[in-house]
């Protein structure tokens, strides 16, 4: 039965989190990690395909790829990288620039600032110094219906890690650098990237930490039908 208590649990869990991008160093206990991806697993997917492929760093193997894609992001000889078509739609394409207002100015970089925003993104290839580093792959045949899916996935486990006192970061960034995740993870070669994530203990004293984004009012994305018949 599903009480006011749970309820208020359950919400609790989902508006406490946030994308953290500073972590502290202490190790994520690897039954605790289990746990976690018990209860991912338990996500929908279409016709219980369950697409996902999980990779968990740790040490010197989450090092050992931070190297090698810092190196190369460096280099900045990687083909580019954008998650969304371009331009994007209108509505999406002001909440990012919104976004990148917001981020840029916490560590007080100016936006014109190609070289300091470049250093800023390289902290997504050090998981942002968090314990555990993720990368996702699902197999590159699958169509958008089993990406759905996958974020269903996703959400799953990053509400697990919440509710357990750990925080996470989504990473798409990663995608830029299949090739040499691949290398370095020993993917199969049907595996595509579909993000990277850090996970651990947030630090709470850090300034990007306390970063607030905004979000759509209701009346911003919803349509209702037939509920005053």
């Amino acid at each position: 039965m599903h009480t006011e208590t749970t309820a208020t649990m359950v919400d609790t869990v989902i508006r406490s989190r946030k994308t953290v991008r500073a972590f502290r160093s202490g190790a994520v206990p690897r039954p605790q990690l289990v746990e976690i991806l018990e209860m991912a697993r338990t996500a929908p997917s279409t016709f219980n395909t369950q697409p996902w492929r999980v990779h968990l760093l740790a040490g010197g193997a989450k090092r050992a790829l931070s190297e090698a894609i810092l190196q190369v992001h460096a280099a900045n000889t990687s083909a580019p990288f954008a998650p969304f078509p371009q331009p994007p739609p209108p509505d999406c394409g002001a909440r990012l620039d919104d976004f990148g207002r917001r981020y840029y100015a916490t560590p007080g970089i100016d936006r014109a600032d190609m070289a300091a925003r470049a250093r800023q993104t390289g902290r997504n290839f050090l998981f942002f110094d968090a314990p555990v580093g993720l990368i996702f792959t699902i197999d590159a045949a699958l169509t958008k219906h089993s990406w759905l899916d996958y974020g269903l996935f996703l959400q799953n486990l990053m509400l697990a890690a919440q509710a357990r006192g750990l925080a996470t970061c989504p990473q798409v960034s990663f995608v830029r650098y299949q090739s040499i995740i691949a290398e370095h993870l020993g993917l199969a070669p049907e595996e595509a990237v579909v993000c990277g994530m850090s996970l651990g203990y947030a630090d709470e004293q850090a300034a990007v930490n306390q970063l607030e984004m905004p979000r759509e009012p209701l009346e911003g994305f919803t349509r209702w039908l037939g509920f005053d018949d």
